[in-house]
């Protein structure tokens, strides 16, 4: 993998030094191809990162450095000419409003309090203390120290996402954390601004005047456009004035639009906009948002890619590297002092244990909008004469590093010593809300198992909701599952798509965050009949109910009469006095011990069962099903 990206750095120089020397349409095809070749690392990254299950900003900034500080085969501002921070500013705007779209309130109905603290006075405890450490560890002058300060203030949402997926703690701690890692950028970039204005109109009482004009300005464009613009594209989806193939794209040209015009009106309202608009319509009745976030998604993991690389590119690793143990001790009051603080002062009174608060206390990682501002206002106001302004962007990306590293090294191992990391979870993710899926998840839950069915079709996803089943609309493997999708309480997965190649997706998705035994795949065709090349790798899922059962098999037993059905297992009637009495007739599929533990039956082997009484799940075909109603009907005769 690094051999990889060290060629694409190295063709990316090369097409740098070529630019240099060739023609006008040789720079043209040089600048798309290094693009390209960014790109191409940028995925890179991401998989890299899928594959270890680490947030994907580790791999990005350290491709970044090495591309920019230590080799300097990529400066993006050369790359893109004045193009570079208009496409960083409309970058950040998209990906604030795709997470804003995932801002539903109901998600944290009893808990608004503590996001509200934590995004207003927690953020200022936050902002003061890093002002200071930044201050008296570093050397900074007051006003650098203090905008500092403001930029650091935000949480990543880029990076609390992937995290979470890795910590898994209580839907509390988790839901928290989405929610301020999203709000505060927007408020937090807001206060970078207001601080930014107060050292360029020269402090003094008329840059307080100046900065509290900013501020009621900023709040009120933003908020405006912000509310406008949400309600009249919210109106325009609900009423069908846009055909379905264009609400994707005018989504996107609206946020772009509004980003700018906000912008125009007062420097630097657009990100409160483009927040205010994606809250607006996440919280929107009878406005159906799946599609557009679901494309959002996937531009948003684009931008991010693209941004974290180039402005780590733009890192000046020298003056960083000047500054010595001094960031030491700037990290130490951001992570054990600020966020403490923060967290103390904001779940004062609230319904949190205190390990959940203390969780909360650990997990603040920075992400791309502190990296983004940073960027922004060190090049003005080095052009003012602020000389320490050029250890924003260093500054700012050492905290961002050692954030994102430490925490994701040890907020698992935090989660699990304090107690708020889930238990080992004994429920099911079935993929798919077929008749399968839909009869297997009604005999999990009558025997007390967690279950939740998930599917891109509307008709089984109403079916499965109809027969009182939780289930989630749309695709399992997506951004918005992973936002969206309640995986509390999920320890296995259970492939049941009538497709296969939806259903080893499924498993080489999930084995990145569930143990290989836990996930099981029902067939679409016989293995045996199947050529080598075509099987199903064994690291990839665990084969279900037997070699010969597929999905065609089931799903014919059960259109044609059927049923599933649970008996209860002891040591005069055990399985193999089950099997002897019904022989072919009934297939087993699961066996529930009283502490509701399932196994599994996969494969062509016969599990050891618990020796305790256990609930036995099978099918029954539908002339067993005959047999034994006509043995009921005779029995019930010879009783009267």
């Amino acid at each position: 993998m690094l051999i990889a990206v060290f060629y694409i750095l190295f063709a990316i120089f090369n097409c740098r030094e070529q630019d240099r020397q060739g023609k006008q349409n040789t720079m043209s095809h040089n600048l798309t191809l290094a693009i390209a070749l960014i790109l191409a690392a940028s995925i890179a990254c991401q998989w890299l990162a899928w594959r270890v299950r680490l947030p994907a900003i580790i791999f990005l900034l350290f491709t970044g450095i090495l591309a920019g500080p230590v080799f300097g085969l990529l400066n993006p501002e050369q790359l893109l000419g004045d193009l570079f921070f208009p496409f960083v500013s409309m970058s950040v705007a998209i990906i604030l409003f795709e997470g804003s779209l995932t801002l539903n309130f109901r998600e944290i109905r009893g808990l608004q309090k503590v996001v509200r603290n934590m995004v207003s006075f927690g953020m200022l405890v936050t902002w003061l203390i890093t002002a200071v450490a930044a201050r008296y560890a570093i050397g900074l002058s007051w006003p650098i120290a203090l905008l500092f300060g403001g930029i650091t203030v935000v949480s990543g949402p880029t990076v609390i996402a992937p995290l979470m997926r890795t910590v898994r703690p209580t839907p509390a701690v988790a839901n928290i954390l989405r929610w301020e890692g999203i709000v505060i950028d927007p408020i937090g970039a807001s206060l970078a601004v207001l601080i930014y204005e107060f050292i360029i109109s020269g402090g003094g009482q008329n840059g307080l005047g100046h900065t509290l004009l900013t501020i009621s300005l900023l709040l009120l464009v933003g908020g405006l456009i912000g509310c406008c613009g949400g309600y009249l594209f919210g109106i325009a989806v609900k009423r069908h004035w846009l055909p379905e193939f264009l609400h994707n794209v005018a989504a996107l040209t609206l946020v772009i639009a509004s980003f700018n015009i906000s912008n125009a009106i007062q420097p630097e309202s657009g990100l409160v906009t483009v927040t205010v608009m994606g809250i607006w319509l996440a919280n929107m009745r009878d406005v159906d948002m799946e599609e557009i976030l679901n494309f959002k998604e996937s531009i948003s993991v684009l931008l991010i890619s693209l941004l974290f690389i180039m402005l780590a590119a733009r890192l000046n690793l020298d003056a960083l590297l000047d500054l010595g143990w001094r960031t030491v001790f700037l990290f130490i009051a951001v992570q054990f002092l600020a966020r403490p603080l923060n967290i103390m002062i904001s779940a004062a009174g609230s319904k949190l244990t205190w390990p959940e608060r203390n969780l909360l206390a650990w997990i603040a990682p920075r992400g791309i909008v502190a990296a983004a501002i940073s960027a922004l206002f060190s090049v003005q106001l080095e052009k003012a004469g602020y000389s320490d302004a050029a250890l924003l962007v260093p500054l700012t990306f050492f905290v961002i590093i050692a954030t994102v590293v430490v925490q994701s090294l040890t907020s698992r191992p935090l989660a699990r010593w304090l107690g708020v990391a889930e238990p080992d979870p004994k429920g099911f993710l079935l993929i798919g809300a077929n008749l399968i899926s839909r009869e297997i998840g009604k005999a999990l839950v009558q025997n007390g198992i967690q279950v939740m069915l998930t599917d891109t079709n509307w008709d089984n996803v109403s079916k499965a909701k109809k027969a009182g089943l939780p289930a989630y609309f749309g695709n399992p493997l997506s951004e918005h599952a992973e936002r969206h999708m309640s995986m509390s309480g999920l320890g296995r997965v259970l492939a049941l798509a009538p497709h296969a190649n939806i259903n080893v997706s499924a498993m080489m998705h999930f084995r990145a965050f569930f143990d290989r035994q836990h996930l099981y795949l029902l067939q679409t065709k016989p293995q045996d009949n199947l050529p080598e090349r075509s099987k199903l790798p064994k690291n990839q899922g665990r084969i279900l109910f037997g070699q010969q059962v597929t999905f065609s098999t089931m799903y014919e037993t059960l259109a044609q009469g059927g049923k599933l059905h649970t008996t209860k297992l002891t040591e005069q009637f055990n399985f193999k006095t089950f099997m002897d009495k019904h022989g072919k007739l009934a297939t087993p599929l699961f066996a529930i011990d009283d502490n509701r533990n399932v196994t599994v039956f996969c494969d062509n082997d016969t599990p050891a069962l618990p020796k305790n009484r256990v609930s036995l799940v099978y099918l029954m075909n539908a002339q067993a099903e005959e047999i034994k109603e006509e043995e009921t009907i005779l029995e019930q005769t010879l009783n009267s």
